[in-house]
């Protein structure tokens, strides 16, 4: 049976530094957390001029994972933990903070030297609470390691985590977490199968769909019910579609800065683990 629609979150912008802003469709006043999804920001297409200095210098997280697809450009990551790498379009990078790093991230020195277009979405997945202060981690995943899903004419996914249309992607999670990231030409139809019971959100990137009959225009996340599983998108545009669907984590989410964790006094704990230098030091 289809899934009904609970919410329709249009991303509204967020200033995330002083030279950056996002658009921002979770969390939303209407809507807080779909555990373990708790942020999705969206940098779009912005162009970095030759010779620019343009970065997100360090800072700290604790407790969760940020996952970036990159749509456009390149962008370059490093870490406390040693990680010190360099993701493309199309390519999925999976940083896991679990008990404290610091990190910067921002255009490769290429696209700084020569100008270009950058564009990503950015999620905070949740880790759940025998997992949070484990040791951090980091997977990533080029274009063309990611299983092609849903193929038909005119549409195709590429599959980030999880197992789906008999495939599993490269990126593994504590809990069940798929992901996938996708293209729908005009006037194409595909049908979406959720796991009743997970939560399942629909992000429209580009362009304009009709999901189960509601018309849905880019830059909005649609949050489903849990129930039932039956999903249909048709393209009333050309469009870029994120699905995401989790086994929700049923534990208290205590979410503040830069740190996701189980309560007040655990946020207050990181914040002094930073302030004192437990999360190491990083010059770039």
């Amino acid at each position: 049976m289809k899934k009904a629609i609970e919410h329709i979150l249009l991303g509204r912008e967020k200033q995330i530094t002083k030279e950056e802003t996002v658009l921002q469709p979770l969390p939303h006043k209407d809507f807080r957390f779909a555990n373990p999804f708790i942020v999705l920001h969206h940098l779009l297409p912005q162009y970095i001029q030759p010779g620019s200095k343009h970065r997100i210098n360090p800072h700290p997280h604790r407790g969760f994972a940020p996952v970036t697809f990159v749509l456009q450009g390149e962008g370059y990551h490093k870490d406390t933990a040693g990680h010190d790498e360099t993701v493309k379009a199309g390519d999925v990078q999976w940083m896991f903070a679990g008990s404290g790093l610091l990190h910067s991230e921002g255009p490769t020195q290429h696209l700084l030297d020569n100008g270009g277009t950058n564009e990503f979405i950015q999620l905070w997945i949740n880790a759940p609470k025998a997992h949070k202060l484990d040791a951090p981690s980091y997977q990533a995943a080029g274009k063309d390691q990611l299983p092609k899903v849903l193929e038909q004419e005119g549409v195709q996914f590429r599959l980030a985590s999880g197992a789906y249309d008999g495939k599993t992607g490269p990126i593994k999670s504590f809990t069940p977490i798929i992901s996938m990231i996708g293209e729908i030409e005009k006037g194409k139809r595909v049908q979406f199968t959720a796991t009743p019971g997970y939560w399942t959100l629909l992000y429209v990137t580009h362009g304009r769909v009709d999901v189960n009959m509601e018309t849905i225009t880019e830059h909005n996340l649609v949050v489903f019910e849990k129930e039932n599983d039956e999903i249909i998108v048709c393209a009333e545009e050309d469009a870029q579609l994120l699905f995401l669907s989790a086994e929700p984590i049923d534990e208290p989410v205590a979410a503040k800065d830069n740190f996701v964790m189980n309560t007040a006094e655990e946020i207050e704990q990181a914040m002094n683990d930073y302030r004192n230098g437990k999360f190491g030091t990083l010059s770039y």
